[in-house]
């Protein structure tokens, strides 16, 4: 097999599309290989290479099943509960943090 053809940025003709640019159609590669390769120059530093997929070849994206979505449900569920406190922060904890709010920056006590 040869060199995959190499379009500049922006230059691609119609029927090839990015994996991105395949989800927002609803498609999915379906096993074809990559077909051919975006070139994006940079200054300094190595272009900026996007994949490309053949539309025609592409596949619709399979349907969430029930066990999927209770999967992801679960998974952001666990990604709510703080690891020093062991409640539901009511949102995604910061990875940053590590841990909720209150217990990343807890309340000075007002003893005197």
């Amino acid at each position: 097999m040869g060199a995959l053809p190499v379009f500049r940025w922006r230059l691609a003709p119609d029927g090839y599309a990015t994996y991105r640019q395949l989800r927002a159609r609803g498609l999915r590669p379906g096993g074809q290989p990559v077909a051919a390769q975006l070139e994006r120059p940079r200054r300094r530093r190595g272009p900026l290479i996007a994949y490309l997929y053949r539309v025609d070849l592409a596949k619709p994206v399979r349907p969430m099943t029930p066990a999927k979505w209770a999967a992801l449900a679960k998974a952001n569920r666990a990604r709510r509960i703080c690891p020093d406190c062991r409640r539901d922060a009511g949102y995604v904890i910061p990875p940053s943090l590590g841990r909720c709010v209150p217990c990343a920056f807890p309340e000075p006590s007002h003893d005197l």
